[in-house]
């Protein structure tokens, strides 16, 4: 049985540094995407409410000549968890609230399994609490992304998917959820010589956003620079297809989520909007999801 791919469920990345001028947001929709993620401005924007709110009111007019609907990432090195980037997070809230995003995608738990990060963890946790019921009153969800190593090295804590779902169930808010980074997941479950669906399938029903990506896996093997990729860089964000992912395992799993879906494919392998959305839908339209996982999540916000 064949599956038509809701498309008020996919969205493509604005890359990091860009800016969504009219031009470039009117062409994920003619291609028919129904979302946009942005990044914020800095921490140090963020927490001047006169700069942060200059900046969402100039996103938000351009976004406003599309219907595209909005999610924001924060800044990558943002760890709230202290005074200064606590007051930096509630402006990512507010800052997201002015555009119109239904989620602020944040990078929970990164950091190594060490000791010397428990303090930090801690303090995380408890801020993320605060802000949750920020975010309650705003209408935006935060969703703690999963990561993996850009290169070979020291995994992060937040690259087990399981860790965010003990942050998120201890939270125990309806506006905290998991970012599942297909991507990043790959690589890790190659890397621990595991299957992408033992390392997911337990988190499902805690994800409210799922982000979507190619890459080559663990790259056991050593590698040329056949491709145009980086020869060991892991992290490649290559448009769903190019590289080693299991998407014909994966794509009836997304299909029986109902959770939104952001393309993030960075330049230089990006494709044209129309042809990144063509390829997406054949890959995430499977011809058969009899027995596929149906997960119904409450943290999904539109």
């Amino acid at each position: 049985m064949h599956v038509d791919w809701p498309a008020e469920r996919l969205g493509l990345n604005v890359p990091s540094d860009w800016w969504a001028a009219p031009a470039l947001v009117k062409s994920f929709e003619a291609a028919g995407f129904a979302r946009v993620q942005v990044h914020s401005p800095p921490a140090s924007v963020l927490s001047d409410p006169s700069q942060s709110t200059l900046h969402a009111t100039a996103l938000a007019a351009a976004l406003a000549t599309t219907g595209l609907v909005p999610v924001v990432h924060a800044p990558p090195d943002l760890r709230v968890g202290a005074r200064e980037a606590d007051r930096a997070a509630e402006g990512l809230l507010s800052y997201a609230a002015e555009i119109g995003a239904t989620h602020a995608v944040y990078h929970a738990c990164a950091l190594p399994d060490a000791p010397e990060s428990e303090d930090a963890l801690l303090f995380e946790a408890r801020s993320l609490a605060a802000l949750s019921l920020g975010a309650e009153r705003l209408g935006v969800t935060i969703a703690v992304e999963n990561l993996a190593p850009v290169f070979p090295g020291p995994e992060p804590l937040s690259a087990s998917p399981m860790v965010l779902r003990g942050l998120v169930n201890r939270i125990g808010s309806q506006r905290i959820g998991i970012c599942l980074d297909v991507g990043h997941a790959h690589i890790v479950a190659e890397l621990r010589r595991t299957s992408l669906e033992a390392l997911i399938e337990p988190v499902l029903d805690t994800v409210t956003l799922f982000h979507l990506h190619d890459n080559l896996g663990a790259r056991w093997q050593p590698a040329g620079t056949e491709g145009g990729v980086d020869p060991l860089r892991l992290d490649l964000h290559l448009p769903p297809g190019r590289g080693t992912l299991p998407w014909e395992r994966v794509a009836p799993r997304l299909a029986g989520h109902d959770a939104p879906v952001v393309l993030e494919v960075h330049p230089p392998y990006r494709p044209r909007a129309e042809e990144l959305y063509r390829s997406a839908t054949e890959l995430l339209s499977p011809e058969d999801t009899i027995g596929a996982p149906q997960t119904t999540v409450g943290t999904t916000a539109v």
